[in-house]
């Protein structure tokens, strides 16, 4: 089955890795194109999945960066915003297990300044997923309106939501304050362990689970990294292993996973409203295929996931392959 389109709300933003430089006085970066949203947007296109991405894309230099990106990946931007605003910079660094930690260059940036009116004339026929989180979701003066426009959208789509805590950008009293209203939008809440730590600290995943379920929030993924994904809906749970790769970095790791569980799910027709079709099973082979397709992103550079009409790109893993295949 051919899946339906999901479209994704919020941010681009320019990854520039540090690179050792000629000099002691020199800092070489290499920048990337990246943003939680943006990286799940491509994600879900290179997978097969139309993809529609609602954005805030500056002109200037990073700003076309993104559009040439996006598109070159297959992503829909008919309905982005072209935005004066500069476009949002993270500086990252790896660290010895290639996990990054950035610093943010986010001052007065276009990613944050929805207005009602620019979501207004979005239509959502056709779309069977509405995924958003991050900045988008938390940062003023924008999160309010598309809080709003999740809320509009729920009666005709499912609704997916990645916290993806930034708390070098907003505080995470921010997030808390807001999750509870977040839960009783979403059908899917996905998340890391290192969120989880930073919106409930001392929480047990279950615990974390059936909070976020009494709250609204049907299936809750929390991505656990080289532990694997524990998936729990309505309280029903499984624990899925991670998939064992040569890892270059993990940045974009968590937005394909999300991409690979939201186009599992849509080629089995199973998004679309209130995911009352969902069975455990389902969600465990959904999470198995993103575990792979995270795997593939830890290993290549940067939020760079994979193709699923180019199989060598996903070499050596000839299952996910057939199973990429077999999915369109």
């Amino acid at each position: 089955m051919c899946p339906r389109r999901i479209t994704v709300l919020g941010e681009c933003v320019a990854d520039a890795f540090t690179e050792s430089a000629g000099t002691r006085n020199e800092l070489a970066l290499r920048v990337l194109p990246g943003g939680g949203p943006a990286n799940t947007a491509v994600a879900l296109a290179r997978l097969g999945t139309p993809a529609r991405f609602l954005a805030r894309l500056s002109g200037d230099v990073f700003g076309r960066l993104f559009r040439t990106h996006l598109e070159a990946s297959g992503v829909d931007l008919s309905h982005a915003v072209e935005a004066a605003e500069p476009s949002t910079l993270a500086v990252a660094e790896l660290d010895a297990q290639r996990q990054a930690t950035f610093s943010f260059h986010a001052q007065a940036t276009a990613d944050w300044q929805w207005t009602s009116a620019e979501l207004a004339g979005v239509d959502l026929d056709g779309t069977a997923c509405v995924h958003t989180g991050s900045l988008a979701l938390v940062k003023d003066p924008g999160a309010s309106v598309v809080e709003d426009f999740l809320a509009a959208a729920a009666p005709r789509a499912t609704i997916s939501i990645d916290p993806n805590v930034r708390p070098l950008l907003v505080r995470p009293e921010a997030y808390r304050a807001r999750l509870a209203h977040w839960c009783g939008l979403a059908d899917v809440l996905r998340l890391s362990e290192d969120d989880l730590e930073l919106l409930l600290p001392g929480t047990s995943p279950e615990q974390a689970c059936d909070t976020w379920h009494a709250a609204g929030a049907r299936l809750v993924v929390i991505t656990r990294g080289a532990d694997g994904a524990l998936a729990s809906l309505d309280g029903e749970r499984v624990q899925v292993p991670a998939v064992e790769t040569q890892v270059v970095d993990t940045v974009g790791a968590g937005d394909s996973f999300t991409a690979g569980l939201l186009h599992h799910l849509g080629t089995r027709g199973l998004l679309g409203g209130r995911l009352t079709d969902l069975c455990l099973g389902d969600v465990e082979a959904a999470c198995l295929f993103a575990t792979r397709v995270a795997a593939r992103t830890c290993s290549v550079a940067g939020p760079n996931p994979p193709w699923h009409d180019q199989p060598a790109r996903f070499a050596p893993d000839e299952a996910l392959v057939r199973h990429l295949d077999s999915t369109h």
